[in-house]
């Protein structure tokens, strides 16, 4: 019922500042809680933030904390990962997923899942 498309990654230096974006389809979307993960060929999927319902909970890992800053719009069905000085270990490919069951999203088992999009941070 619901489809994620993330947008926004691309090539940027260390230092520099990326916005990526999750939109989102069905009338559900502000049911859902969101999160941002991470993969790099050959490991697994990590856990970057996620976003509780009304948006007024968040939580990150420690390596972005401080950097990275989750954030949604249920007007427009969309979240977001404003994401700041990076580094070269946050190359990734980061995907958007949703699950209106909060242990599920942090479990990285979620119900929805984006195609995700690359993020290459440059030395």
């Amino acid at each position: 019922q619901v489809q994620l498309v993330e947008s926004g990654g691309g090539l940027v230096q260390a230092g520099g500042s990326l916005r990526l974006s999750c939109a989102a389809s069905g009338r559900t979307f502000s049911n859902l809680h969101l999160a941002w993960f991470r993969q790099t060929p050959g490991k697994e999927r990590e856990f970057v933030a996620t976003i509780m319902l009304s948006g007024g909970s968040t939580n990150y890992a420690d390596f972005v904390k401080g950097r990275f800053t989750i954030s949604r719009d249920n007007a427009k069905n969309t979240a977001y990962l404003q994401m700041n000085m990076l580094k070269p270990t946050d190359t990734a490919v980061y995907y958007c997923a949703a699950d209106d069951f909060f242990p599920d999203l942090i479990q990285g088992i979620p119900d929805y899942w984006g195609q995700g999009t690359q993020v290459t941070v440059s030395s």
